[in-house]
């Protein structure tokens, strides 16, 4: 037979309010996460793609300049840094709406296998940043042959 339990209904509203309060806490309380400006938080959308041969990379980051961007790669986490800077002059002007974001980022990922550091090259095209990631010879796939008697 299941244990029966005391409903106590103001216990569940108490703790309601307690994380609505800590909702609006984080939001508007002393970080006034939902105040800061777009620029303060965005990253770029990234695929990871796998071959025999390679892992690739790509980062949809258009609007930076290629001297903006920082690649790093510290064991099998690849690491892209960059700064997209904002346009807009403080003229008196009216926005109506503002969409674009602008700001650092930093993200970093586990590559999914061991890669040659000395090979691993980056492209920058139309605002894509591709990184083609060779694979270490000991990792890539190999067949073998099987013999028969």
């Amino acid at each position: 037979m299941p244990d029966i339990m005391e409903w106590r209904p103001f216990r569940e509203v108490s703790r309601l309010r307690r994380e609505m309060d800590r909702l609006w806490e984080d939001y508007f309380g002393p970080g006034r996460r939902g105040l800061r400006p777009m620029e303060m938080e965005w990253a770029p959308a990234i695929d990871v793609s796998e071959t025999a041969d390679q892992v690739v990379v790509m980062a949809e980051i258009p609007g930076i300049e290629v001297k903006d961007i920082d690649i790093s790669l510290t064991g099998d986490m690849l690491t892209i840094k960059g700064e997209k800077k904002s346009e807009r002059e403080e003229k008196k002007e009216n926005y109506h709406l503002v969409e674009r974001s602008y700001g650092s980022f930093s993200r970093s990922l586990k590559l999914p296998a061991a890669v040659d550091a000395d090979k691993i090259e980056a492209k920058y095209d139309k605002g894509v940043l591709t990184i083609a990631c060779p694979k270490k010879e000991e990792v890539k796939p190999k067949a073998i042959e099987i013999k028969t008697a």
